[in-house]
């Protein structure tokens, strides 16, 4: 099935959707779609719609009658019928439609968990019809998509009603860092960085800024100042209403001082209550409200059980919460140069540093084998306690073998990141004592140490060290 060529990548995600839409099985299929705002789904379900034949219908906030009615509009118009079908309630429209000619293509419902939150029974409406063509040899297909992370992941977890029907669940997801440097056409890593460090991977975001692309890494700044900092353009407020449109919260200002908290450098929850001036057992729904959004990522410390941190998911909250949110007054003044300049170098160290330091991991987890020796089991962070020198060492990108049962797990390697700072000898004494620490609990014979800069490296390291610069890291491993 060809894939539009509005939609830039996503061959993967197409390839799992037109499998779904061209099965003939002699049973009824359900597909699950979700992804964060702004990612391109909805470009992805509707391609799918056309190229299939099928139904899209996109859900709006409206009142259950309404919804109905805007639902009968878009099944008479697909259905060439003269005039819509009334539908009284989604008992008639959900058997309405497995009643309807297979051959008639997928029925595509997107942002679902606006029909679910004003009719709580249409999950249960769908498994009851699912059941009964599954028994009568009905091959109905329907394709269910959404933004709401926490209301998509539950229709197939636990003891929902869709548990077990589904055929496909795909979650969609931003560009990694090359494909999104590759959508914004910039060839120049540093700048690739420095981009992604405040849109990520969202592919709307650069039509939110008209596809205004900075020039060079010198542009950076004006670039800055004339979208993500100018109050007439969209990406303005967008981190303002990432939260809002994520989750259906009541006490968003809490919310929004925990995303503020991790990105000023809070990790652990002790630390971020003590930020919002809560007690750290008052805070886990917060917490995990937002780890379900996707708005945070909870990092597990690979050296030390049950000690994780928390990091900002999102890198447009990130920069909203460290440049933005302090000055937010006098940005809507339009005092956005005098802020900039104020902020560049807590841009650099709370934004750029921590962000560079994911893109690493990231190189790690989608390197070669051969980079490291093995296919790695894991990648993260961790600290290891010098008790004899009464100090710690974090370790920014740790890499280890799967574990295998009786034996010391290997570890593979063990990396430095510095974003502005060029890396030497003393990077790698700090890597080699982490070594011999870590040496009484893990196999280290084969460990590979690892420095990571955006700066570049001092002449004469041992050629033993891998050392991974910004060409390497957009470098294509294909």
């Amino acid at each position: 099935m060809r894939k539009p060529e509005r939609i830039f990548a996503r061959d993967a995600e197409w390839d799992h959707l037109a499998r779904f839409a061209s099965r003939t099985a002699d049973r009824p299929q359900l597909a699950v779609i979700s992804g964060r705002r702004r990612q391109g789904k909805t470009f992805l379900v509707q391609g799918l719609a056309e190229e299939a034949g099928g139904l899209y219908f996109g859900a709006t906030e409206a009142t259950e009658a309404e919804s109905l009615a805007l639902f009968a509009a878009a099944v008479g118009m697909h259905l060439d019928l003269s005039s819509p079908p009334r539908f009284r309630r989604w008992d008639d429209a959900i058997r309405f439609l497995f009643t309807t000619d297979p051959a008639r293509g997928p029925f595509v419902i997107d942002e679902f968990p606006y029909l679910s939150k004003v009719s709580p029974a249409l999950p249960s409406i769908l498994q009851r019809e699912i059941d009964q063509a599954a028994s009568g040899g009905r091959p109905t297909s329907v394709l269910l998509c959404g933004s709401a992370m926490s209301v998509m992941g539950g229709l197939l977890s636990g003891n929902a009603p869709l548990r077990g029907r589904a055929s496909l669940e795909l979650v969609v997801r931003p560009f990694d860092y090359r494909l999104a440097a590759e959508f914004w056409d910039l060839a120049d890593p540093k700048l690739a960085v420095l981009v992604h460090a405040v849109a990520g991977g969202t592919p709307a975001y650069r039509r939110f800024v008209d596809d205004d692309i900075p020039a060079s890494a010198g542009d950076f700044d004006d670039w800055i100042l004339r979208t993500v900092l100018s109050p007439v353009n969209p990406l303005f407020r967008e981190a303002r209403y990432l939260l809002e449109e994520e989750m259906d919260v009541r006490d968003s200002a809490l919310y929004h001082s925990v995303l503020a908290a991790v990105a000023a450098g809070n990790s652990t929850r002790g630390g971020i209550a003590n930020y919002v001036g809560r007690k750290a057992t008052d805070i886990g729904h917060q917490l995990t409200v937002l780890e379900d959004s996707g708005l945070l990522r909870r990092q597990e410390d690979v050296f030390r059980a049950r000690r994780a941190t928390y990091h900002v998911a999102e890198p447009l909250v990130v920069f909203y919460q460290v440049v933005m949110r302090p000055q937010w007054g006098l940005l809507e003044s339009g005092r956005a140069e005098n802020v900039w300049e104020a902020a560049r170098t807590r841009f650099s160290s709370q934004v750029v540093g921590p962000h560079f330091e994911q893109l690493c991991r990231d190189f790690a987890l989608a390197a070669p084998p051969e980079l490291f020796g093995e296919l790695p089991g894991q990648i993260g962070a961790g600290v290891v306690p010098d008790h004899s020198r009464r100090s710690q060492i974090e370790v920014d990108v740790v890499v280890l073998a799967p574990t295998v049962p009786g034996q010391r797990r290997k570890l593979l390697s063990l990396g430095e990141v510095k974003w502005g700072e060029v890396m030497g000898r003393r990077h790698v004494e700090r890597l080699e004592r982490a070594r011999q620490l870590l040496s009484r609990n893990y196999d280290t014979s084969e460990t590979k140490l690892a420095c990571y800069s955006g700066a570049g490296f001092e002449p004469g390291l041992d050629p033993e060290v891998l050392t991974i610069g910004l060409d390497r890291l957009y470098k294509s491993f294909a």
